[in-house]
């Protein structure tokens, strides 16, 4: 049975962008709860490290349901190893596989990945057709074992499947790409007429090119020309565009002028969790109690994958939180002296009482 469900998305299509570092299962529960985008990505897992059992990744593709339609984002070079890691985002029961070929991250691209295979759009396409295989392979019953997936990252693949009540129901998972204009210089018309040759379901496409990072102002006159060529395809795919979104009216603006089926917001949801939604923004006692539930439910999360064989202390655990609740402070009478009070705590319990005078 396949599973496409972009082509059953209501349009506008109004997505978190994955950004590695930010979008971990904790915030992502976040902005379903209180934003409920159409469909949600997380952060990348590289495949070359699941290729040799690097368990210490999967943290990355920890969920709750509350997050679907939800998408796992892997990236690499190597397209055996693509094969192998659609097969645990598969078995983790995701409803989609996103391939990045957008990070501009030295550490990713100057290996060859995220926005380097633009360079090589063979290589590209390789990996993208592997995805495919891989997502029909699994559809038509292939187990992890036949697919060479390292032995290491069974247990934690079982523990998921246990904590959702069993194995997800096996359905051909579409499979969509994450990239950028170009690599040193504009070629939209060019590197989207490529994707399209490997057929992806979807398309994301971030307004700049590798070299321009997130410098100066998106190009979405350049996503407006993709739109035209994806909707010219001769099958089914779906076009989203992605920067310098600064909130929700301006994501539905850019969908409609630049012909694109809906958008990803990445930045702006930054302490905004909610900013997917039409209900008018939390005051600032509520804006609060939300950022707690996101403590509580970080040390949740990370206490069950703990339990799975995490040497994280907990100070460590907590780590990732302040740069959330950083977020949260902006934009009022003392924001930064209660920022600087809670860079300091370590655990949910230490935020509560610092923002206890600031709940009621």
């Amino acid at each position: 049975m396949h599973s496409n469900f972009w082509q059953n998305l209501a349009n506008p299509i109004l997505g978190l962008s994955p950004m590695d570092g930010v979008t971990d299962a904790a915030f992502r529960f976040i902005v379903a709860k209180y934003g409920q985008p159409s469909v949600i990505f997380t952060e990348f897992i590289n495949v070359e490290g699941l290729a040799h059992g690097a368990v210490k990744t999967l943290p990355a593709f920890l969920y709750d349901p509350i997050e679907r339609p939800l998408i796992g984002q892997i990236y690499g070079i190597t397209p055996d190893n693509f094969y192998q890691a659609c097969f645990i985002v598969a078995e983790l029961g995701f409803d989609g596989i996103d391939i990045n070929m957008g990070c501009p991250s030295k550490a990713v691209s100057g290996h060859g990945g995220g926005a380097g295979l633009i360079k090589k759009p063979k290589l590209a396409c390789d990996i993208l057709k592997t995805c495919r295989r891989a997502a029909a392979d699994w559809a038509a019953g292939k187990t992890v074992r036949e697919a060479g997936v390292h032995q290491d990252l069974l247990p934690f693949i079982r523990q998921q499947q246990k904590l959702r009540g069993g194995p997800p129901p096996r359905r051909l998972l579409p499979v969509s790409v994450k990239t950028r204009l170009g690599y040193d210089k504009i070629i939209t018309g060019s590197w989207i007429e490529t994707l399209l040759s490997c057929e992806p379901d979807n398309i994301t496409l971030h307004g700049r090119t590798l070299r321009e990072m997130y410098t100066g102002e998106a190009h979405w006159d350049e996503i407006a020309k993709a739109a035209e060529i994806v909707h010219a395809a001769k099958y089914p795919v779906t076009i989203l565009g992605n920067g310098d979104v600064k909130s929700l009216s301006d994501a539905r603006r850019k969908i409609a002028q630049n012909g694109v089926d809906g958008a990803l917001i990445g930045r702006a949801s930054f302490g905004e969790p909610w900013i997917f939604s039409d209900a008018p923004p939390p005051d600032l006692p509520e804006k609060f109690r939300i950022a707690l539930e996101h403590c509580q439910k970080h040390e949740e999360i990370f206490r069950i994958n703990k339990a799975a064989g995490s040497t994280l202390t907990p100070t460590q655990i907590f780590a990732p939180m302040k740069k959330h609740l950083g977020w949260y402070c902006r934009g009022f009478a003392g924001a930064k002296e209660l920022r600087m009070q809670l860079m300091s705590a370590d655990s949910t319990a230490e935020v509560k009482k610092i923002l206890h005078p600031w709940l009621e």
